[in-house]
């Protein structure tokens, strides 16, 4: 399918971004995923070469840019060479770090932390989940009792992407016990605080260099400079920001699937068997031809998605739709070319293996597609909204 999304800007800008992953990232990969985490030094390129930081201002050192199809570029390529936990690493960086300092911070937050996120010198997380509270955020046990000066915040969180290397985390806190839903806040936690500890580096299923963590507050100090936007305010921030955040994922599993797509046609149109192509098997050609008009038919929606949200028109529920369809086309994507691939699919040195397993996770993450559903389905109906992610 031919895509009207990119201009010259964008196409210069991909040229940028190719030659950083085949330089520093193609040949990094096998390390990374055996060592499950990946080098700083390829966040420190990536900060020369201007590849992270493009949503923070231009006065802190980012990109100053609302353009998404910039970001789009960057998953795009790195989905390319195969570095899935590199993608949503970054994504992490620029897609939900970033965008909440730069949308809630004062100016002596942003001066403070900006630069050096653009850098590629510090690395952000932000924690929500709990271990038992995932979608539902009103269940967050993560408490700020106030203090002069600040807050003391105790309690603990799973799941955070980027928490073992983690410079700053963006904490959702429990401020206000009778609060509801002006009961939460958003804290700053930095590394070095006196009683911030990593907990474990989880052993996943895929995304193996990408470092997921437990984290844990025992009586942490927070001072009031670190307190993001307005205390009790912390879950309308959340909900502002969840539509890029589900849009991220979206045009994550598209990149990954256009990428594992390209190289089954061309794996089909050398390998032989029976004396023939695979991709002479009438069966092989009905399944790439389903496989790329599911997937033409979903980068279109997601690709309408982006240009909404760069006009600030995104919906929440546009951002739902977009994040459950779009990685459910990227799962079952992912497991029809593995079988294209027989044998060798299953073999971790051939290019579906890894993005097979790193898929699984997106239906997961950013709120299960269960709750896009729950989501769109309310939306239908006109239920009253609730606390679901």
């Amino acid at each position: 399918m031919k895509r009207d999304l990119y201009n010259e800007d964008h196409d210069a800008f991909r040229d940028v971004v190719r030659t950083f992953a085949e330089r520093h990232v193609a040949g990094e990969i096998e390390r990374w995923e055996a060592q499950r985490t990946i080098d700083r030094d390829a966040w420190l390129e990536a900060g020369r070469q201007g590849i992270i930081g493009l949503p923070a201002p231009a006065e802190h050192g980012g990109g100053g840019l609302d353009d998404y199809r910039f970001r789009s570029v960057v998953i795009e390529e790195l989905a390319r060479v195969g570095a899935g936990s590199l993608n949503a690493s970054f994504a992490l960086q620029d897609d939900l770090a970033i965008p909440y300092i730069a949308s809630l911070g004062t100016e002596d937050q942003k001066s403070r932390w900006l630069p050096s996120m653009v850098a590629g010198e510090r690395i952000g997380a932000v924690a929500m989940t709990e271990p038992g509270a995932g979608s539902d955020l009103r269940g967050i046990r993560t408490a700020g009792r106030r203090e002069p000066g600040g807050w003391v915040v105790s309690g603990s969180k799973i799941f955070i992407t980027n928490g073992i290397q983690a410079d700053i985390v963006v904490v959702v806190v429990r401020t206000e016990p009778g609060g509801g839903s002006r009961g939460f806040s958003l804290l700053a936690i930095e590394s070095g605080m006196k009683g911030f500890e990593r907990g474990r580096k989880l052993d996943k299923l895929g995304l193996h260099a990408q470092d997921t963590a437990e984290l844990f507050f025992e009586d942490v100090f927070v001072p009031d400079e670190n307190v993001l936007g307005e205390i009790g305010g912390g879950l309308g921030y959340l909900f502002d920001h969840l539509p890029l955040e589900r849009l991220s994922i979206a045009v994550q599993a598209v990149g990954s699937s256009a990428a594992v797509l390209e190289e089954t046609i061309r794996f089909t149109s050398e390998r032989h068997a029976f004396g023939k192509r695979i991709a002479d098997f009438q069966n092989t050609r009905f399944q790439l031809a389903e496989l790329s008009t599911e997937l033409d038919v979903t980068t279109a929606y997601v690709d309408k998605a982006m240009l909404a949200y760069e006009k600030d028109e995104l919906t929440a529920v546009e951002a739902a739709k977009a994040k459950w369809w779009a990685t459910d086309v990227q799962g079952r994507l992912m497991d029809r070319c593995l079988q294209l691939f027989g044998g060798y699919g299953y073999m971790m040195e051939y290019p579906v293996a890894r993005p097979f397993q790193d898929a699984r996770v997106q239906r997961i993450y950013g709120g299960t597609n269960e709750i896009m559903k729950e989501i769109i389905g309310r939306d239908l109906v006109g239920a009253d909204e609730d606390s679901i992610r």
